[in-house]
């Protein structure tokens, strides 16, 4: 009985242990997600900028300016004589507005101080506000890319929304080099 017992440990565990066996994948990752990523943005990118090419197209009257950066603006005021431009650096004050597509205001005129690319401030504005001279004030319409992009400012700003911002460089208080 002894043996018999032996004989079935024994047996047992030399076909009970074996290398482990490489297992097949249960999904295939074949980059079909970055595909249709890139796909639902290019959709996005096209719905947004055909939004704002209506917004140009029923302001005739406006000189909308399409930037390098991939926004568009006109000047409300625009001043011919001065030269003077934030530059890195440089410190700020500016007042500014913020309101969807429609119309409908999202964050009424505040004025704020502000570093020149040493501080938080979404990409559109901190691009915009390179193009303006003091006493200027413009009106710039960024893509969702250019404004809050996919997360949103997390307070009133959503997803994916394009906004358009009232912006008046009030003064370049001083510009450190």
């Amino acid at each position: 009985m002894k043996n018999l017992l032996l004989i079935f440990i024994l047996s047992t565990l030399c076909f009970s242990c074996k290398s482990p066996e490489a297992r097949m994948p249960e999904s295939v990752q074949s980059g079909s997600f970055l595909k249709a990523s890139a796909e639902r943005n290019k959709k996005l990118n096209e719905h947004e900028r055909q939004q704002i090419q209506d917004i140009i197209k029923s302001n005739p009257n406006k000189n909308y300016i399409a930037s390098e950066s991939g926004f568009w603006y006109y000047y409300n005021t625009k001043i011919e004589n001065d030269t003077i431009q934030p530059q890195f650096g440089s410190v700020i004050n500016f007042t500014y507005d913020i309101s969807n597509l429609e119309g409908d205001e999202i964050y009424a005129k505040t004025t704020k101080t502000y570093v020149m690319d040493k501080e938080e401030l979404f990409t559109g504005l901190r691009e915009g506000l390179k193009l303006l001279k003091p006493s200027e004030t413009a009106t710039f319409i960024f893509p969702s890319q250019k404004a809050f992009g996919y997360y949103g400012d997390e307070y009133k700003i959503g997803t994916n929304i394009p906004l358009i911002c009232e912006v008046t460089l009030n003064t370049i208080i001083e510009k450190n080099d």
